[in-house]
């Protein structure tokens, strides 16, 4: 039998060898019998976090549209409301879920409607971070633990995508964590998580290295290559100054990890097909220039040797507290265009059924108006899309949208009902991590009745 703490040694051993050039498939393979011999769901599976950075105001994300329920809205949100006949065209019709209520999209998120009716797209209603299980009054009385600096932008951020809610400065994250796990499945294990929307803790493994490539892909060293001043032999000097070994520990380590991200760049680089493969909705847009990037590494799946992998992309503008009906619309406007485009390129390619995007932010906002715009919140409603997804569903409690409700803390700001620990083991597992090793992805999820959601 092998054990956890000799599946991540094998683990580590594969990482360090493969970043190394030293008997690569060998040892990854060593690696796969330890790490992977326990995981699930053969053939290739992929996450993508779409981080909407700034805390989305879910309130006017996804609305009530049945009368009883979007009078309620409106009475509540008063100044910021969207005007019920904006919303006929996005409208879900009845939720048995719900008890029967209507709820629509925001009236730009016309894709996300489209994937809703094919059954493609669930909701996750109310999740946010959370240690235990958490009512108002324990809330109020500070009577459980709860995660720290609620309503910090930095600190949510972190707690949202960190292994365990730590608050900024977190060093691991659940991505980099599944990471860890399913890395031993992959033959170079630089491309198990990726990410195309800045550096984020959520792709911090304990072994594995986050990639991170640019909007327009992978991104080299200037003068490594070809001439540097006009002399091909300036060029070959600063590539061995850069890469070389040295007695000093810190400069030797820089020196590795340079001819790492050089050689990693160079194999990412003639694998992926040209960006013209997946036409990009708007060229301007920097999120689809990012899906586009993803969706491009996955085509090159198999030049590249991996069966699992972990992106994140994001797109930021959603702290707004102020004009909050024009930049919250600009800001969905292309958050729609370039997830309607990616799913697309998926379908292109075949693997719809297993790549799965899934939406993150800081946190929720407040219900109340604060005259143009919402404050900082807590528990938010969230987007699962993919040819896997049991969609067209609201996955959890929709709280009525009204104040004063069982999950109101102040300012209708609702205490989550789902915490990120279990979203994110429904994706853990789906991915491929056994059961037994979901506690090492998510420390905290022992700590809720159920662990799993049912979307996936």
């Amino acid at each position: 039998m092998i054990t956890r703490a000799s599946r991540r040694q094998f683990l580590k051993t594969a990482s360090l060898m493969s970043m190394a050039g030293v008997a690569g498939p060998f040892a990854l393979n060593l690696a796969a019998i330890g790490a992977a011999s326990a995981q699930t769901a053969p053939g290739y599976r992929a996450l993508v976090c779409l981080f909407l950075y700034g805390g989305n105001d879910q309130t006017n994300t996804l609305i009530p549209y049945d009368q009883p329920s979007y009078d309620q809205y409106l009475a509540a949100r008063d100044t910021i409301a969207i005007a019920r006949n904006q919303l006929t065209a996005t409208a879900t019709g009845a939720v048995a879920s719900q008890g029967g209520r209507e709820f629509a999209f925001h009236p730009a998120l016309t894709s996300f409607k489209t994937r809703w009716d094919e059954g493609k797209l669930a909701v996750v209603a109310n999740v946010g971070p959370l240690i235990v299980p958490t009512t108002v009054a324990q809330y109020k009385n500070r009577s459980v633990p709860l995660p720290p600096k609620l309503f910090s932008h930095n600190d949510q951020q972190s707690v949202w995508q960190a292994q365990a809610p730590l608050g900024e400065g977190a060093k691991l994250g659940w991505g980099g964590r599944i990471g860890d796990l399913l890395a031993g499945q992959n033959a170079n294990v630089q491309f198990t998580c990726i990410s195309a929307g800045g550096n984020a803790v959520f792709l911090s493994g304990q072994n594995v290295i986050q990639y991170q490539v640019g909007s327009s892909g992978p991104v080299s060293i200037s003068g490594i290559s070809g001439t540097l001043y006009g002399s091909p032999s300036a060029s070959a000097a600063y590539r061995s100054l850069i890469t070389s070994t040295s007695a000093n520990l810190f400069e030797n380590e820089l020196g590795v990890i340079t001819n790492r991200s050089i050689t990693s760049n160079q194999l990412l680089s003639a694998s992926l097909p040209p960006a013209s493969t997946f036409p990009l909705p708007n060229p301007t847009s920097n999120l689809a220039s990012q899906l586009n990037v993803v969706a491009r590494i996955i085509s090159a799946r198999s030049a590249l040797g991996t069966n699992r992998q972990v992106f994140l992309v994001s797109l930021g503008g959603f702290d707004n507290h102020d004009f909050l009906l024009t930049q919250h619309t600009q800001q969905l406007t292309i958050a729609n265009a370039a997830v309607n485009a990616f799913y697309g390129w998926l379908v292109q390619m075949g693997v719809q059924n297993d790549v799965t995007l899934f939406t993150a932010s800081d946190f929720g906002r407040t219900l109340t108006s604060n005259g143009d715009g919402s404050d900082h919140g807590w528990g938010s409603h969230h987007f699962v899309l993919g040819g896997s997804v049991l969609g067209h569903e609201i996955y959890g409690t929709f709280p009525a949208t009204t104040f004063g409700t069982s999950v109101d803390v102040g300012q209708g700001n609702m205490v989550p009902g789902i915490a990120v620990d279990q979203y994110a083991a429904t994706f853990a597992r789906w991915l491929g991590v056994s059961d037994t090793d979901v506690p090492l992805v998510l420390p905290n999820v022992g700590n809720y009745p159920s662990r799993y959601l049912a979307f996936l």
